[in-house]
């Protein structure tokens, strides 16, 4: 399946790993995923801070162990740096406690281990634009809780809804229903959904209830003149 290029321009990220072979299989794998573009690679600390100042990234994919700077001291400076506001994750093999809340604790929006596949960076990345996106299309307005805890959670990481599926319920198919709601910005009903995706309307219902019960889709009542309200869902997760 093809993803659908977001609206607005691409989110530019700077990508820093000391290894030139990691590095470029970093690039490639922000180079598959639509709504982004590499703007810059650097092999240190040092030239990852000129090239945040000179190219100021949406985005920078930091290892922590480059052989000048440590990533967290980077990841420190770009904090305290007169520059536009920079989502950091780090992309490292390192593991230990001390590493991980430093690196919480400056800031940064996710913490990827070695090795990786491009679907755990892509995830992570698609939550990272999602609330940037929140934010700007509520710049004008002051956000209610449920606003900050959707932008919070967006870049925090979350249970798989395919993981401990309700008997009946499959891997793949929850993969499809998931990947089909992210395009669909308006509600829809069990039955319209199942017409899209070639599921029946009760098949549809059951991973849209499964959605609804982790948090992911929202359900609404649309009422009508007879009868029972019809239940209409939309994606709800950042």
């Amino acid at each position: 399946m093809t993803e659908r290029q977001p609206a607005g321009p691409p989110l530019g990220v700077l990508v820093v790993d000391d290894d030139f072979m990691v590095g470029r299989l970093h690039r490639d794998f922000v180079g598959r995923l639509p709504g982004f573009e590499v703007v810059g690679e650097a092999r240190t600390g040092a030239e990852a801070l000129a090239k945040a100042k000179a190219l100021c990234p949406d985005v920078v994919l930091l290892d922590v162990y480059l052989p000048d700077l440590s990533g967290l001291e980077v990841l420190e400076r770009l904090r305290s740096a007169d520059l536009p506001p920079i989502d950091v994750l780090m992309i490292t093999a390192a593991r230990d406690t001390a590493t991980v809340s430093r690196a919480m604790q400056f800031g940064a929006v996710h913490y990827l281990i070695k090795p990786f596949s491009f679907a755990d960076l892509a995830e992570r990345l698609r939550q990272v634009a999602a609330a940037r996106r929140h934010l700007t299309q509520h710049a004008e307005e002051p956000l209610g809780q449920a606003d900050v805890d959707r932008v919070f959670g967006s870049v925090r990481p979350v249970a798989e809804p395919s993981r401990g599926l309700p008997k009946g319920l499959s891997e793949p198919t929850m993969d499809l229903v998931v990947a089909e709601l992210r395009e669909q910005s308006e509600d829809e009903s069990a039955a319209e959904f199942g017409d899209r995706v070639g599921l029946s309307r009760v098949s549809a219902r059951r991973y849209l209830e499964h959605l609804v019960k982790v948090g992911w889709v929202e359900v609404a009542l649309k009422y009508g003149t007879t009868g029972r309200p019809e239940r209409r869902y939309r994606w709800t997760r950042l």
